[in-house]
């Protein structure tokens, strides 16, 4: 289907690259006027130069309220009004492989960007799409990793459960004014932030290493494919849209089939034991 979006007006945070940047690009083919929001203003501006008089670049800090807020107001006034939030923004936190050796120094920030910003920008939206009447649709961001429980990350982790949790509250209390708020949960997704390339590597270098990472990701995938930001624009796409209008409070894994459960067949695994044992 074509012009999906066709006259609305949509927001993506961290719209400059990787899933933010498949978004705004594929929000743009359907139709929407779109505001790009990021940190990167050299990736930003060349991305709504690149689109053309249906996006703009505005330079936000989603853990600053009043930049959230700028952000709103910049959408209604260049494009008349707002009918999409795709809260995207997010950061990892430190790699410590241990939460013993963790200083929990970037606490702050992590929960500033993926939780707190998430609920201004849903709040802020909310207020303008209510002011406006007509309902709209509100989409954040989380990760597999708010779903299922894990080593290390764990500021990470639990940022991205709280969105989870959030979501699902928010759809609830914005449901009187036909606002829709659902929650994207990617997995293993091949971004800049899954990249070596900017460790130094060379481009050889980094191409062995994603392979090399790639056999750990898939270990626990049922498809045996990593997934692109593509995928989680186009289910970005169908929540935004009106072929969604039925739907909130969702939470919409894009990863693969992760936290479908155990991809291995144990039971295999144990016939083949008592073959080897017992013989055939």
């Amino acid at each position: 289907m074509a012009g999906e979006l066709e006259g609305k007006v949509a927001i993506v945070t961290g719209g400059a690259g990787g899933i933010g940047r498949a978004t705004v690009q594929l929000f743009a083919r359907e139709g929407a006027r779109v505001l790009i929001a990021d940190l990167n203003d050299a990736a930003g501006e060349g991305l709504a130069d690149s689109i053309g008089n249906a996006a703009l670049y505005q330079r936000t800090d989603v853990s600053q309220r009043e930049q959230v807020e700028a952000l709103i107001d910049r959408a209604v006034a260049d494009f008349g009004r707002l009918d999409v939030m795709f809260n995207n923004a997010g950061i990892a936190c430190a790699a410590h492989p241990h939460f013993l050796d963790d200083p929990l120094d970037d606490f702050d920030q992590v929960i500033g960007v993926n939780l707190f910003g998430p609920m201004v920008g849903t709040q802020a939206a909310a207020r303008r799409m209510r002011a406006q009447g007509d309902g709209g649709a509100i989409v954040n961001n989380a990760s597999i990793a708010g779903l299922l429980a894990g080593q290390a990350m764990i500021t990470y982790r639990a940022s991205k459960a709280a969105l989870i949790h959030f979501s699902k509250s928010a759809a609830i209390d914005l449901a009187q004014y036909g606002i829709r708020v659902n929650c994207l949960v990617p997995g293993h997704i091949r971004t800049q932030l899954s990249s070596f390339e900017e460790a130094g590597a060379g481009a050889d270098t980094a191409r062995r290493l994603e392979q090399a990472i790639d056999a750990i990701y898939l270990s626990n995938q049922p498809l045996k494919r990593r997934g692109l930001p593509e995928d989680v624009a186009e289910a970005a796409l169908f929540l935004a849209s009106d072929r969604a209008r039925q739907i909130t409070g969702i939470v919409m894994p894009v990863e693969g089939g992760v936290t479908a459960g155990d991809p291995v067949n144990h039971l295999q695994d144990i016939l083949d034991v008592r073959s080897a044992i017992f013989g055939p």
